[in-house]
C-alpha cells in the first residue's frame, strides 16, 4: 500500500514575533527533540500546529531532511510536518518504525537548490507492508525492547565517560598514594615546580627528557605510495584517532625508503600522535603495529623504561596537555605544531614507576569498560536492525 493512502501531513508556522500573547509555549525544533538543546520558550500565536507526546513528526527541511521523531507536547517548528493517520489501522509505535526504515533512502532523495527538504511525492509515494494491529503491536514491542537496551547502553557509555574525565583530572592531577586514594592538597603537601602545582613527590619535566636515549621525538616518511601493495605499512594522520588507531587501510612504502627513516620505524610500547592537520590524537604502538614507519605528519615518541608508557599517554591525552598543545598551534589554515616545540612541552610525572603504572591501570580499567560497552552497543545496534 503507498503512503499517500495511509496519512496525511502539516507543516509547522514560523512564531509571529510582532505577537505578545503573555503566555509561553515550547517550540519543538529537531535539536531540542535530539536532545541536543535546551526548551526554547516562545510567544503563543495564532494558527501555530499543536503537537502531543507521541505525535509522529517528521523534519521536512533543512540539512538533515528525512528525519522522524516522537513528539512532545508542544508548538511544532515550521521546518517540521506533523503526521496523521488512523488510530483504528495502525499502533503509532509500529508505523514510527516503518516509517524510520525510509529515513536513509528519504535523505538521499531531498531536492531544492537553497535548502534541501523532502521530496513530498517521494514520500507518500513510499510502498509500505500491511500487517495486523496486533502483529504492528507485537513487532514494535520488541523493537522497543531493542531500542530501550541500545539507550541504556549509551547511558552508561556517557556515566564511564563522565567518571573517566573526572578520574583523569584528579589522578593526573593530584596523584594517588600506595592504597590508591587520590591526594589531597588538604592532607598532602604540593610544589610548585616549573611553574606547576604537583604532589612533592612528582617531578615537571620536558617531554623530551622522557624519550630513551639515542632516540629524539622525531616525524618520518614525506610521501607513501599511494599504489604500493607490497612493502613496509605507513601509519598517516587519518589512521590515528582519539581513542584507538585505524589499521586497517594503511599505506605502504619500499623497505629502502622506510630504512632512511630508521628512526621512526615502530615499535610495541612507542606513542604517537598527528602533528599536522589534526594536532594530538595520542595513540600507543600494540605489538601488531610493531615495525610500521610514519608519514611526516605523525611522530613517534619512544619512552624511558622507567617511565610507564600508559602513564605518558595518559598525561598526553589530558586537559592539561591539551592546553599546552592549544598555544603551540601554528597556522590558521593548515593546523601543524613544530617538532622541536612539542619535545618541549612539561609532563607532570610522578618519581614513582608503581605510582605511575597503579594510575595507567585505573584509566586503562575505565577505557576497557568504555570500550567493551561501546561494542555492546554496536552489537545491539546490529541485532535492531535485524530485527527492522
Amino acid at each position: 500500500m503507498l503512503l499517500k493512502e495511509i496519512l496525511t501531513y502539516k507543516k509547522g508556522k514560523s512564531p509571529q514575533k510582532e505577537f505578545t500573547s503573555g503566555k509561553l509555549v515550547l517550540y519543538l525544533t529537531p535539536e531540542y527533540l535530539r536532545g541536543k538543546s535546551e526548551p526554547n520558550m516562545i510567544n503563543d500565536f495564532p494558527n501555530k500546529v499543536e503537537v502531543a507526546d507521541g505525535d509522529l513528526l517528521l523534519l521536512w527541511d533543512g540539512s538533515n531532511a528525512g528525519e522522524f521523531f516522537i513528539g512532545k507536547k508542544g508548538i511544532l517548528s515550521s521546518t517540521m510536518v506533523k503526521l496523521n493517520y488512523s488510530f483504528k489501522k495502525y499502533n503509532k509505535e509500529f508505523l514510527f518504525y516503518q516509517l524510520k526504515s525510509f529515513e536513509n533512502y528519504l535523505k538521499a532523495q531531498t531536492n531544492g537548490s537553497g535548502i534541501p527538504h523532502v521530496d513530498k511525492e517521494i514520500l507518500l509515494g513510499l510502498n509500505v507492508d500491511q500487517f495486523t494491529k496486533s502483529e504492528q503491536a507485537r513487532i514494535a514491542a520488541i523493537l522497543s525492547t531493542a531500542d530501550e537496551a541500545i539507550a541504556n547502553t549509551e547511558a552508561l557509555i556517557a556515566k564511564y565517560q563522565s567518571i573517566k574525565t573526572g578520574l583523569m583530572q584528579d589522578l593526573l592531577t593530584c596523584g594517588i598514594d600506595e592504597k590508591g586514594n587520590i591526594l589531597s592538597k588538604r592532607t598532602h603537601k604540593f610544589v610548585k615546580k616549573n611553574g606547576i602545582e604537583v604532589p612533592v613527590e612528582w617531578d615537571v619535566v620536558r617531554l623530551k627528557d622522557c624519550v630513551k636515549k639515542g632516540t629524539v621525538i622525531t616525524y618520518g616518511i614525506v610521501q607513501t605510495g599511494e599504489h604500493q601493495k607490497e612493502g613496509i605499512s605507513v601509519l598517516r594522520t587519518v589512521d590515528l584517532k582519539d581513542d584507538h588507531i585505524d589499521y586497517s587501510k594503511l599505506l605502504k612504502t619500499t623497505s629502502e625508503i622506510s630504512n632512511v627513516y630508521k628512526r621512526t620505524i615502530l615499535q610495541e610500547g612507542d606513542l604517537v600522535c598527528n602533528v599536522r592537520a589534526s594536532v594530538g590524537d595520542f595513540n600507543i604502538i600494540p605489538k601488531v603495529l610493531e615495525g610500521v614507519n610514519t608519514t611526516r605528519g605523525v611522530a613517534r615518541i619512544s619512552p624511558k623504561k622507567e617511565i610507564s608508557n600508559y602513564f605518558l599517554l595518559w598525561f598526553l591525552k589530558s586537559e592539561k596537555n591539551k592546553r599546552q598543545i592549544e598555544l603551540l598551534v601554528k597556522g590558521t589554515t593548515f593546523i601543524d605544531i613544530n617538532i622541536a616545540d612539542l619535545r618541549e612541552i612539561f609532563v607532570c610525572l610522578p618519581k614513582s614507576t608503581f605510582e605511575q603504572e597503579k594510575i595507567a591501570d585505573i584509566l586503562n580499567n575505565t577505557l576497557q569498560i568504555i570500550q567493551n560497552q561501546k561494542a555492546n552497543l554496536a552489537k545491539l545496534q546490529s541485532i535492531k536492525t535485524g530485527l527492522m
